[in-house]
């Protein structure tokens, strides 16, 4: 019984299945049920904030210092984020839910109405986040759909302690 079964989209558990056998709404919804924190990625390109929400964090490693996360291969924001270099990673806190919102949409001007400060990188540090991770791009590697973004950490710092932004089956929320 060396291989572990995988999960059809007849919803048939076979030995072996093929990753092309798994139905993505199968494999969407399953994936759902793992909770997330929630975060907004950000950076300066041409002069201008940029930023996207983002799921998909994790730290890599202590020595050296790497974090990654990981974009879609089409989204606009993460080539203009790519552009620049460098990113930012801010800790989005309970109380941020419409922050998210903005930095999750296709508008052309994320930051009208967020308030933020350059970290050391020039990245924006959003006002109210629980923490940020100044990261410079170390390395992109392929991901499927998505890049698998590395950056190692030029600073960090924890700025407020509340409850963290969840995302969880298709929703934000908290742990209250």
């Amino acid at each position: 019984m060396g291989l572990l079964p995988a999960l059809r989209s007849g919803g048939v558990f076979e030995q072996g299945a093929k990753v092309s056998d798994i139905d993505s709404g199968v494999f969407r919804n399953v994936l759902g049920h793992f909770a997330t924190g929630v975060t907004a990625v950000t950076a300066v390109n041409d002069g201008q904030p940029v930023g996207m929400a983002i799921g998909s964090f994790t730290s890599v490693s202590l020595d050296p210092p790497l974090v990654a996360f990981l974009p879609g291969k089409e989204s606009g924001s993460w080539e203009e984020i790519r552009a620049s270099g460098s990113f930012c990673v801010n800790v989005m806190g309970q109380d941020q839910m419409e922050v998210c919102g903005v930095m999750a949409s296709r508008s052309d001007d994320k930051f009208a109405d967020v308030e933020w400060s350059p970290g050391p990188s020039g990245s924006p540090i959003i006002a109210g986040s629980i923490a940020y991770i100044d990261c410079e791009i170390e390395a992109i590697h392929d991901g499927g759909d998505h890049h698998i973004v590395v950056g190692r950490v030029i600073e960090l710092e924890v700025l407020e302690s509340k409850e963290p932004l969840l995302f969880f089956q298709g929703n934000y929320g908290t742990f209250g």
